[in-house]
């Protein structure tokens, strides 16, 4: 198979448009992604890596963001997660999935290694196999040397495999499972929930004035919370603010403050501001984890664990979306509503 047409893309980042002609003559390797799936987010920093390398040897990047969640079609959240993550080889923005559909692609993450005719001479869908993708983009490029060194940090941390035992889960109704609120679900009707006395593992739960849609839980008024009893070494959560607003909100394990467990986007108190639509990360260790909104117009897209250690979480809020956790994660909305989701577990995000 050769290097499809690139030219259904809606926008380029860092470059201006390619495609194979654009292309030819040069080793390529395409990164399909979408900017709150955890496991692109612990790949990342390898394609990042090969791309500084193995620049002047002929390597192209080309990144292309393909959107899992309705919120995810904005570009600006786009540009601040290549600005967040300091992306600088080419991306296009795929909203319309006609690059998708060219590769008949099914994952996130997933690495297209093109020769310099032109032809797509190998693949792989999610995390993991650095060193023989490295070497394989070497054989591409004729050059022979060390694996370059990298060292994730934050969401970029490579998970504690071996201990993980809380799946991604999905919030909306759609895909939701292991729903604990005792009163049950309503599909998209505004009512109040409560939390049960107890959560089993990879239970979750909300309290107060929600709504719960398709692909997310909305939370309707100040106070809301949701709860989430998970086994691993991290907690992500994909939140955003509704309307372009920031909002304050705090996070606690099990009751306390977080401490050293605070992770990169909270304090040791807790207490975070939310400004945008992305994944959000902290380290609860074995506790029980909430997040306490300040303000209203905020949702929640995912949630996600990385290892170890069994928590519950529990995020408070005015207006919060979640579409999908695998510690814990939780992203934005630009409304006046927010919702939330727990994904199944895996190394890759697949359709």
């Amino acid at each position: 198979m050769h290097l499809p047409p690139l030219n259904g893309a809606v926008e380029w980042l860092n470059s201006a448009p390619l495609g194979p002609a654009e292309l030819r003559g040069r080793v390529v390797l395409v990164n399909f992604w979408t900017l709150t799936c955890i496991n692109w987010l612990r790949q990342e920093p390898y394609v990042r890596a090969w791309s500084q390398a193995y620049r002047d040897d002929g390597l192209v990047v080309v990144g292309v963001h393909t959107p899992e969640f309705t919120f995810e079609h904005q570009v600006d959240w786009v540009r601040r997660a290549v600005a967040a993550r300091s992306i600088d080889y080419p991306v296009a923005v795929d909203n319309d999935y006609a690059v998708w559909r060219a590769f008949d692609n099914q994952y996130w993450p997933a690495l297209y290694f093109v020769d310099t005719d032109g032809v797509i001479r190998d693949e792989h869908f999610g995390e993991g196999r650095y060193e023989q993708s490295e070497r394989r983009l070497q054989q591409l490029l004729g050059v022979e040397r060390d694996p370059v060194p990298v060292d994730g940090l934050g969401p970029e941390a490579e998970a504690d495999w071996g201990n993980l035992r809380t799946p991604e889960t999905y919030l909306g109704f759609s895909r939701g499972e292991h729903f604990a609120s005792p009163n049950g679900p309503a599909l998209d009707e505004r009512r109040a929930y409560d939390l049960p006395d107890a959560l089993a593992l990879n239970q979750w739960a909300l309290a107060g004035e929600w709504t719960i849609g398709s692909e997310n839980v909305v939370v309707d008024q100040a106070g809301g919370s949701i709860a989430f009893r998970f086994h691993a070494r991290d907690a992500h959560l994909v939140l955003a603010p509704g309307a372009g607003r920031s909002i304050p909100f705090r996070v606690l394990l099990d009751g306390e403050a977080p401490g050293p467990s605070h992770g990169v986007d909270v304090d040791a108190d807790g207490n975070g501001v939310l400004e945008d639509g992305r994944l959000r990360t902290s380290g609860p260790g074995c506790r029980r984890a909430s997040v306490a909104y300040r303000s209203a117009s905020v949702f929640s897209a995912a949630s996600s664990p990385s290892s170890a250690a069994s928590s519950n979480a529990a995020i408070s809020s005015t207006r919060v979306r979640s579409a999908s956790a695998r510690s814990s994660v939780i992203a934005p909305k630009p409304s006046q509503s927010s919702n939330s989701s727990l994904r199944r577990w895996a190394s890759s995000c697949r359709t």
